[in-house]
């Protein structure tokens, strides 16, 4: 089940909503536990186990920490047994089909692959209850002994299955006592509406275009270059839809999530592009492995070297394909050149830093996008028009023209323009009401435009579902 469904918005939302508000307050966690866990076990069945088995790892491990926090050596087994468990799950099920043709490449051998059903989610909420245990371990929070609180703060279905990352310290208050008022709900459903229609409306339509793209070969530059344009359009709209989707819950719920993304495709470096891009995850790299070894605060060897690590684990975070790792280690390159080399020469020029930044961005979603690498080499060529059937032709002009309206209203959403003139209009007083009204009328009107999206069964993929 995801949240761009039928099912979901219309039948399990909908209960959700009536039976969290139909029970007294101490006993929302439990109902967010339960409905959480149906939400998993629809789409996992048995898989959900893996899920349960890291809440309990983390919950006694926590508590072991805790109860012998004078004792180092007890309070390392403990966080080391976490680390180990975790780590371990998500590495066989996520990852040993990729070590195992990683061997296979290197030996020759022929080793079967195990074909191991990844569970949905199973990166964000192993990242989550690490970072809980972590926490614990540094003293930052609290162990939290209440067994229905910890496993709510887990499986919270809002943030499961794709982010953001939210940690244990952000909704540790908000576990115990929350209120919602009708202004939170208000604002928590149209967040909820905006995520839909960014998702259903501009990722999915751009989906199309480029499932077009993907199920040819030898295009024209015109179409190589709409695809090149409507790739990181797409994911960066199906990513933020969700992660907007999951922070209008978390307020519908009572609950702060950290934003996630901040306009990136606006950005003039790599540097900065990631400052932007899936936040939640950049910090939690940055706390929990950048910093503890070293980050900066070194000499360069070793300060590359903690960036290559970082950029590697990012890269195989994403996804166990060569593609993902590659693509990982594609910024850490241009971070590292940004930081030793030219970056000072981009923040001379504007112009020059953002040709510079769509060049790299062009690239770099198209090899985030290219499983097959051996088909890379060529989809870059055709950009330059190398091994093209020519500039254009009837087939790509149609369908160029076709998405071009949607292509021109997501480069606009990319923007904060929509946003800085919201902003404007809420500053003077005789536009503010009208401004307020505006947002909630359009972010409705996307909830209704959505669902007869839906209802015509088209295109409705989910690019992070799967990490």
């Amino acid at each position: 089940m995801v949240f761009s469904s039928l099912s979901f918005i219309y039948v399990f939302l909908a209960l959700v909503l009536i039976t969290y508000f139909a029970v007294p307050k101490k006993l929302r966690n439990l109902v967010l536990l339960i409905f959480s866990l149906a939400f998993y076990y629809v789409g996992e069945q048995k898989l959900i186990i893996i899920m349960i088995i890291s809440s309990l790892t983390d919950y006694f491990c926590s508590l072991g920490i805790e109860h012998f926090r004078e004792r180092k050596g007890m309070t390392r087994l403990f966080l080391g047994l976490s680390l180990l468990i975790n780590l371990s799950l998500l590495g066989y099920f996520k990852y040993a089909d990729l070590f195992i043709n990683s061997f296979n490449m290197l030996t020759g051998s022929e080793v079967p692959l195990l074909k191991i059903a990844l569970p949905i989610g199973i990166s964000f909420y192993t990242f989550q209850t690490i970072s809980y245990t972590i926490d614990v371990y540094r003293g930052n929070v609290k162990a939290e002994r209440n067994f229905i609180n910890f496993a709510a703060y887990v499986t919270l279905f809002p943030q499961l299955v794709a982010g953001p990352i939210v940690r244990y310290g952000t909704v540790a208050a908000e576990l115990k006592e929350r209120t919602v008022s009708f202004q939170r709900f208000s604002r928590g459903a149209v967040r909820f509406c905006i995520g839909l229609g960014k998702k259903v409306l501009l990722a999915n339509s751009l989906a199309s275009l480029v499932k077009l793209y993907d199920s040819a070969t030898g295009h024209t530059v015109l179409m190589a270059w709409a695809a090149a344009i409507a790739i990181p359009l797409q994911i960066y709209f199906d990513f933020s839809g969700y992660s907007d989707m999951a922070i209008g819950l978390g307020d519908i719920f009572g609950f702060s999530f950290p934003e996630n993304f901040n306009y990136p495709m606006i950005s003039k470096t790599a540097t900065e592009f990631w400052r932007r891009w899936h936040m939640t995850l950049g910090t939690w790299f940055r706390d929990y492995i950048y910093f503890p070894m070293g980050g900066s605060r070194v000499k360069p060897a070793r300060h590359i070297l903690n960036l290559i690590t970082v950029w590697f684990v990012t890269g195989m975070w994403h996804g166990a394909e060569y593609n993902f790792i590659l693509w990982g280690l594609y910024y850490c390159v241009l971070l590292i050149l940004e930081k030793f080399f030219y970056g000072k020469y981009l923040e001379r020029s504007k112009i020059l830093s953002h040709i510079y930044f769509a060049i790299i961005t062009v690239c770099g979603f198209m090899l985030f996008h290219t499983e097959d690498l051996s088909l890379l080499p060529a989809r870059l060529g055709e950009l330059i028009g190398m091994g093209t059937t020519g500039f254009t032709d009837t087939v790509s002009t149609f369908y160029v023209t076709s998405y071009l309206p949607t292509v021109i209203i997501a480069i606009i959403g990319a923007t904060p323009l929509v946003k800085k003139l919201g902003e404007y209009l809420r500053t003077r007083a005789k536009l503010a009401n009208a401004a307020l009204i505006g947002t909630q009328i359009c972010a409705y009107a996307m909830l209704v435009l959505s669902t007869a999206y839906l209802i015509d069964g088209s295109y409705n993929p989910f690019l992070y579902f799967r990490f």
